[in-house]
C-alpha cells in the first residue's frame, strides 16, 4: 500500500472543499462574479490533474482513515479515504466533467448579476467536494455524510434561479424524492453495523468472502440500501424527480443530473456488489426494475418535445441499463456504462444547452434548420447521439452491449428483451431530436426570441467558453469508442456471437425509423401517433404516475396527518388541558383558605386539635 500516494487523494478531495470555504467566507470574492468564477475553475483543474496522477500512479488500493467518533474498544466511526481501480477511475469522471462544466459556465451564465455566478460557482465547488467524498469514502458512514450534502448540492443549483417558480418546485420535488429513498439507506445502514459491527467497506468484506456475515435478515438490509440507490438514481417510482431537475441551468443538467450526482446509487451498489451477491432475491429485483425502468423512460421520451426533458428521460433509461447489469451479477458491466455514458450524456446536455442558448427555446418542433447555422454543434450532438444509440466506434457501443450480455448470461430473458426494445427507442427519440433540431425546414422563431439569460440574434455556435468543452468531451466520446473497440476489455462471462450484431441491428432500425419519419417523411409522423394511440396518450402523462404520488399524498398522508393533528389537538392536548383545568381549579379554591389573618389560622388549628381529640376519644 503506497501511502505516498495519500496527498494526490487529499488534494483532489479538499481543493474544491478549500475554494467553496474561501467563496463562502469571503463576502466581496463571492460577489465580484468571474473572479469567483475563475478561482472555482482554478481548483477544479487542481482537483482533475490530481486524480489523474493519482490514478496514473495507483498499483494496489490506498487507505487512510482517521478516528472520528473514539470509543473505548477504538473508533465507533472514521473519515478518510480509500483510492482503488473503480475510485480513481470515477475521480477523474468527476473533476473532468466538473471542470468542464464550470468552464461551460462562463459563456452559459455570462449575463447573470455577479453576485448569482460566485454563489453558483460556491454551490458547484461544493457539489464537487460532496461528491468526491462519496467517491473516496472508505466507509458507510462518511459516504451517507457526502451522500446527503450531494442531496442539498442538488436542491440548490435545481432551485439556482429560486424567484422562478417551478425551479423552486423542482428543487423541492427533488430534495423530498431523495429523501424518500434516503430513510431506507440509512435504516440499511444502520441494521447491517448491526449485524457486522462495522461501517468498514474492507472488513464488510472480508467478513463476506470469510463467511461471517450471516444471511438470514441480510435481504432486508439489501433492500433498503437498494431504495437509497434507487432514489439517488431515478429508478421507478422514485424517477419523478429527475424530468423537473431541467428547471435548473443546463450546465447544472449535465454535472449532476447525467455525469455524477444521478449515478451515485449506482457507485453505491457497485461498491457493495460483494454484499449484494448473498441475496440473490434482491439482486433479481434490481435487475427487473431496472429494465423496467429503461423502458419506460424510453417510451416516455418518445412523448416528448423539450430537448432537455428528452435527455432526461434517457438518463433514467440508462440508469436503468447500470442497475440491470448490477442485478444480473455483473457490476463491473454497469459501472463501464456509468463511464462511457457520464461522457456521452454530459456532452449531449451541454449540446443542448448551446442550442437553448441560441435560439431561445427548448421546443424542438420550433427549431429545425439549424444544422447550416450552427455546424459545430452539430456534429458534436450528432457525436453524443450516435453515442448514446450504441454505434459501434462511439463510447456506448460497446458499454451497453456489456449491459446486454450480462442480462443475457445470467438467464432473465424478459429484462433482456425489455433492454433490447429500449435500445431500439433510444434510437428512435435521439435521431428525432437530430432530425426536427438540425435538419429539415428552418422554423424562424429563434431570431431575436426571449431567451432566459436575455436576447439573442438569431442562431450561431457558441463562444469558446462553452464549443471548447463540447470539443473535448466530444473527442473523449469518439476516443472511448475507439480504444475499446481495438482493446475489448475483459468480461467475467462470454456473450453470444450474435450480441453485437443484435445490438447493431436494433440501434439501426430505430435511425432508420427515425429518418422515414422526420427527416424523408415517408412515415406520417401523426399517423405513427395515431399508431400507438392508447400508449402515447399515457406516455405524454407520464403513466400518471405524478398523479398517483399526488393522489397518495393527499388521499393517504394529508388525510393521516390531519387525523392524527386532530387526535393531538382534541385527544391528547384535549386530556391534559382538562386535567391541567382541573389542577388549576383546585389550587385556586385551596388558595382561598389562605386568609393571611392570625386569628384565621388560630381557629383552624382548634378546630383541628378538636376533630382530633373527638375521633381519639371514640376510638377509645
Amino acid at each position: 500500500m503506497d501511502q505516498a500516494l495519500v496527498p494526490f487523494a487529499l488534494i483532489t478531495l479538499l481543493t474544491p472543499a478549500a475554494v467553496f470555504v474561501v467563496l463562502a467566507l469571503v463576502g466581496p470574492l463571492r460577489r465580484s462574479g468571474r473572479p469567483a468564477a475563475l478561482l472555482s475553475i482554478a481548483g477544479a483543474v487542481t482537483a482533475f490533474g490530481s486524480a489523474v496522477l493519482l490514478w496514473s500512479r495507483l498499483d494496489a488500493p490506498v487507505q487512510r482513515v482517521w478516528a472520528w467518533l473514539p470509543e473505548a474498544q477504538g473508533a465507533l466511526a472514521s473519515v478518510g479515504i480509500l483510492a482503488d481501480e473503480q475510485s480513481s477511475i470515477m475521480l477523474q469522471l468527476v473533476t473532468l466533467v466538473s471542470l468542464l462544466v464550470q468552464v461551460y459556465s462562463l459563456g452559459y451564465l455570462s449575463d447573470e448579476p455577479a453576485a448569482a455566478l460566485g454563489r453558483y460557482y460556491a454551490y458547484q465547488s461544493l457539489f464537487a467536494f460532496s461528491m468526491l467524498g462519496l467517491v473516496l469514502a472508505p466507509n458507510l458512514v462518511q459516504l451517507f455524510i457526502c451522500w446527503e450534502l450531494v442531496g442539498l448540492c442538488s436542491y440548490l443549483l435545481i432551485g439556482f434561479w429560486y424567484k422562478k417558480p417551478s425551479a423552486a418546485r423542482a428543487a423541492m420535488k427533488a430534495f423530498w424524492t431523495t429523501k424518500a429513498g434516503d430513510v431506507g439507506l440509512l435504516i440499511g445502514i444502520v441494521l447491517l453495523w448491526r449485524q457486522t459491527g462495522t461501517f468498514d467497506f474492507g472488513e464488510m468484506r472480508a467478513m463476506v468472502e470469510g463467511g461471517m456475515v450471516g444471511v438470514q435478515g441480510l435481504s432486508v438490509i439489501t433492500f433498503c440500501i437498494y431504495l437509497g440507490a434507487a432514489g439517488k438514481s431515478a429508478q421507478f417510482p422514485l424517477h419523478i424527480w429527475l424530468p423537473d431537475a431541467m428547471e435548473g441551468p443546463t450546465p447544472v443538467s449535465a454535472l449532476i443530473h447525467a455525469a455524477t450526482m444521478v449515478t451515485a446509487g449506482v457507485y453505491l451498489l457497485t461498491r457493495m456488489a460483494f454484499l449484494f451477491a448473498l441475496t440473490p432475491d434482491i439482486l433479481h429485483l434490481v435487475a427487473w426494475v431496472g429494465a423496467g425502468t429503461a423502458l419506460m423512460a424510453a417510451i416516455l421520451a418518445c412523448a416528448q418535445n423539450d430537448i432537455k426533458r428528452v435527455l432526461a428521460y434517457s438518463t433514467v433509461s440508462q440508469l436503468g441499463y447500470m442497475m440491470a447489469a448490477i442485478g444480473a451479477g455483473f457490476a463491473s458491466a454497469g459501472f463501464l456504462h456509468l463511464l462511457t455514458h457520464g461522457v456521452f450524456k454530459a456532452l449531449l446536455f451541454l449540446g443542448a444547452g448551446a442550442v437553448i442558448h441560441a435560439v431561445g427555446t427548448n421546443d424542438i418542433t420550433r427549431m429545425g434548420g439549424l444544422g447550416r447555422r450552427m455546424p459545430q454543434t452539430m456534429i458534436i450532438f450528432l457525436v453524443g447521439t450516435l453515442s448514446l444509440a450504441g454505434v459501434p466506434l462511439f463510447a456506448g457501443f460497446l458499454s451497453k452491449e456489456e449491459v446486454l450480455g450480462a442480462v443475457w448470461a445470467s438467464g432473465l430473458t424478459g429484462p433482456f428483451v425489455m433492454l433490447l426494445l429500449g435500445a431500439f427507442l433510444t434510437a428512435f427519440y435521439m435521431f428525432r431530436v437530430v432530425f426536427l433540431t438540425f435538419f429539415g425546414t428552418s422554423v424562424e422563431n429563434a431570431a431575436g426570441s426571449a431567451h432566459e439569460h436575455g436576447e439573442h440574434r438569431g442562431a450561431h455556435d457558441p463562444p469558446i467558453a462553452m464549443s471548447g468543452p463540447l470539443w473535448i468531451l466530444a473527442l473523449a466520446a469518439m476516443a472511448i469508442g475507439i480504444y475499446f473497440t481495438i482493446h475489448h476489455p475483459e468480461v467475467e462471462f462470454v456473450a453470444p456471437g450474435w450480441l453485437a450484431f443484435t445490438a447493431t441491428g436494433v440501434a439501426t432500425a430505430g435511425i432508420v425509423l427515425a429518418w422515414a419519419t422526420y427527416q424523408r417523411e415517408l412515415i406520417n409522423a401523426e399517423s405513427l401517433a395515431r399508431a400507438t394511440g392508447p400508449l402515447r396518450r399515457a406516455a405524454a402523462h407520464g403513466f400518471w404516475i405524478d398523479e398517483a404520488f399526488l393522489g397518495i399524498y393527499r388521499g393517504v398522508l394529508m388525510v393521516l396527518a390531519t387525523t392524527v393533528g386532530w387526535i393531538d389537538r382534541y385527544l391528547v392536548d384535549g386530556v391534559l388541558n382538562v386535567v391541567s383545568a382541573w389542577t388549576v381549579a383546585g389550587g385556586d379554591g385551596l388558595r382561598k383558605i389562605q386568609t393571611g389573618h392570625v386569628q384565621d389560622y388560630v381557629l383552624a388549628v382548634a378546630v383541628g386539635v378538636t376533630v382530633v381529640l373527638l375521633w381519639l376519644q371514640g376510638a377509645l
